[in-house]
């Protein structure tokens, strides 16, 4: 077990300026001991994909800039200006979904967590981003627990939610994602991933290839993305991992493709050559087949200036803005029209789309609503325990 604080300067290669907190939240009502649990797989922040480590990486410096104080659980070799514990030994980006891995990982941080308020230093809240294990053993630990819903509701997830959400405050990243619950699953809040919108390269002279990024996944769509790009007769750049499981996919239905020419795969990217690649694309490809929860790399691209041409689904929706900050398509033959109208959607109001909606102030104000309240939710039935002992 390893217990790290470092200091994040030199964190990932894109950090560099320090957090400006855009639309100040006002001041906490008190200072907070938060228990922060990431999922066991990849390092926060992430060395290239990492959706949720990215934004767990925001969040606690945030958090932390704010006043509160933040005990982050994540994977071995994370840094943040959070108290980082380690409770496993080495990080797991390819087994990400391991029941051993997540189920050692949650187990430790609940002893932990046990432990301080055996000691007299209770957490306040702990904010689980980590999986399923964390809900499903919420009553366990003594603290009362948020969890942010980082996936879709799905059939093989909907009963385990109706099963055991009522352990914890549910909190969905996107109204779509809210609107989807199954039957019994109360959503307390809609707090949406953030940005640093100043982080962000801005280019308003973008090149003339087009971008899908992504895990191979066939719900991503790069299949489609290739269709696309070839209608519409435009370079195509393919960036991201191939995770296990995904090997077919990629083998049969993407590797045909690349030629080095039209189609080009550069595998993950991350830091300033990720943020260059986003920038400098004249737009993104989100050929989505699923109820996508939320959608990190659109946001990413706004932030560049950089529309998004994407299906309508899920969260897609609503990050884009049709015929404001990018073009929402039925099909693959829409797809590529939209790609040749692209340049009519300006630059500028694409990034001022994501810093009035997902600056990080907007995130770290939603949460720490959400603390307080769940602690308001709280101290009824701990005065109504302590009635219980007084004797008649």
């Amino acid at each position: 077990m390893t217990e790290r604080a470092a200091e994040r300067d030199d964190a990932v290669a894109v950090r560099g300026s320090p957090l400006r907190l855009l639309r100040p939240a006002g001041h906490a009502l008190e200072r907070l001991r938060v228990a922060v649990v990431a999922p066991p797989w990849i390092t926060v922040p992430p060395p290239a994909y990492g959706g949720i480590e990215a934004v767990l990486d925001l969040l606690c410096e945030a958090l932390v800039a704010r006043g509160h104080e933040l005990t982050l659980f994540a994977a071995p070799g994370s840094r943040s200006n959070a108290r980082v514990l380690s409770p496993l030994e080495a990080a797991h980006p390819d087994e990400i979904g391991s029941a051993l891995h997540e189920s050692d990982h949650v187990a430790w941080a609940w002893d932990e967590i046990d432990r301080a308020a055996h000691q007299g230093r209770p957490f306040d809240v702990v904010h689980d981003h980590s999986g399923f294990t964390a809900l499903a053993m919420a009553d366990r630990v003594g603290a009362p627990v948020v969890h942010t819903l980082h996936g879709p509701f799905v059939a093989e997830t909907e009963r385990f939610y109706q099963r055991h959400g009522h352990k914890a405050r549910l909190v969905a990243i996107s109204r779509s994602q809210a609107a989807s619950a199954p039957a019994g699953v109360c959503i307390s809040a809609v707090v949406p991933n953030p940005i640093a919108v100043e982080r962000w390269p801005m280019r308003e002279r973008k090149s003339d290839y087009v971008l899908w990024i992504g895990r191979m996944d066939p719900v991503k769509g790069a299949h489609h993305a290739i269709a696309a790009a070839r209608l519409a007769g435009r370079t195509l750049v393919l960036a991201g991992p191939i995770q296990s499981g995904q090997q077919d996919y990629f083998r049969e239905r993407i590797e045909p493709h690349i030629d080095g020419r039209r189609v080009h795969y550069i595998g993950e990217v991350g830091g300033t050559a990720k943020q260059q690649l986003f920038a400098n694309a004249a737009a993104l490809l989100m050929p989505l087949s699923w109820r996508e929860p939320f959608g990190m790399v659109m946001v990413e691209a706004l932030a560049c200036g950089t529309p998004v041409i994407a299906f309508p689904k899920g969260a897609a929706a609503e990050i884009v803005i049709d015929g404001e900050n990018g073009l929402l398509v039925a099909d693959e033959r829409e797809m590529a029209h939209a790609i040749g109208e692209i340049s009519s959607i300006d630059p500028v109001r694409c990034r001022a789309s994501v810093a009035k909606r997902y600056d990080i102030s907007i995130t770290v104000a939603g949460y720490e609503r959400v603390y307080h309240q769940t602690l308001a939710a709280m101290r009824p039935r701990q005065a109504s325990h302590a009635n219980d002992r007084v004797p008649s």
